[in-house]
């Protein structure tokens, strides 16, 4: 049989200021994939096939990330995330919703679930971006030049032009800290996320986004509102810390927990096999 056509994202316009690019694949209940803080729906480019055996995979830019259309009026924060996922399940009518998500997209599965839990069904939050502030912004936990580079965004002429000059190189280096194992960082998608980088607003975007981390620490508040099922999955060199993740479960007392070895906070690109696992197993 010929292999059939790589299927091609789509626009989708949540109101006059908010659109987004997603990727639809597969047959079955709706499950809608959010990525990673700095990348793309691309991220998830060998985890949506597996998961497209048994759902509809949605698997969606985020605001102001990828080739999304960026609103340089917009905060860039949780709530507006969170909006903006809201605007999507319900422009396109999906109910019985499998929410996936990881790091920033994690924390989001968790809050958009607690905001229109008559829609959603069940909820995968891996290694969810609601750190301790008292600890620092996940980030810049990866290793020292992530510190350097991520701390010295939020300062006035430094960071702007820190950020100007990003490439693929610094990315990587600053990218690499969220991997067990750095070699597991492919360089065909590093690069994608480096062209991307060079769109109009783009870098800009991305300070806007680190500048709201202490949001992603609040949506912690909305976790207690949540009914559907939970499952929190983190990998085993993730950046947040053992006291965080028991905390997180705190706050979702029937929720199961996973841990995954030999992952760290990208854990769909360095293990997606067994995240599938877990998520079609349940």
């Amino acid at each position: 049989m010929p292999t059939p056509p790589k299927p091609q994202p789509s626009l989708l316009e949540i109101s006059d200021a908010l659109s987004l690019r997603y990727e639809k694949t597969g047959d079955g209940p709706p499950l809608v994939l959010m990525h990673t803080i700095r990348t793309q729906l691309e991220y998830f480019r060998s985890l949506a096939p597996l998961l497209a055996k048994s759902f509809t995979v949605y698997a969606i830019d985020l605001p102001g990330h990828g080739h999304s259309p960026i609103d340089a009026l917009a905060r860039l924060d949780e709530p507006y995330f969170r909006q903006g996922v809201i605007g999507f399940i319900e422009k396109l009518n999906l109910t019985d919703v499998t929410l996936v998500g990881e790091s920033i997209g994690g924390a989001l599965a968790l809050t958009v679930a607690a905001a229109i839990p008559q829609r959603v069904e069940r909820v995968f939050a891996i290694n969810p971006y609601d750190y301790d502030i008292r600890y620092g912004d996940g980030i810049r936990r990866g290793n020292w030049f992530a510190n350097l580079i991520i701390g010295s965004l939020q300062i006035p002429f430094l960071g702007a032009f820190n950020a100007w000059a990003e490439n693929k190189m610094v990315l990587g280096k600053i990218m690499g800290g969220g991997y067990h194992d750095p070699r597991k960082l492919p360089a065909d998608l590093l690069a994608e996320f480096g062209r991307v980088a060079q769109r109009p607003g783009y870098k800009r975007a991305a300070r806007k986004v680190l500048a709201g981390w202490r949001s992603w620490s609040k949506a912690r508040d909305q976790y207690r509102e949540i009914s559907a099922p939970v499952t929190l999955i983190y990998g085993d060199s993730d950046w947040s810390r053992p006291n965080e993740r028991e905390r997180t479960r705190a706050l979702l007392p029937n929720a199961r927990m996973y841990t995954l070895k030999d992952s760290g906070h990208f854990s769909a690109v360095e293990n997606p096999s067994e995240l599938a696992r877990i998520i079609l197993a349940s």
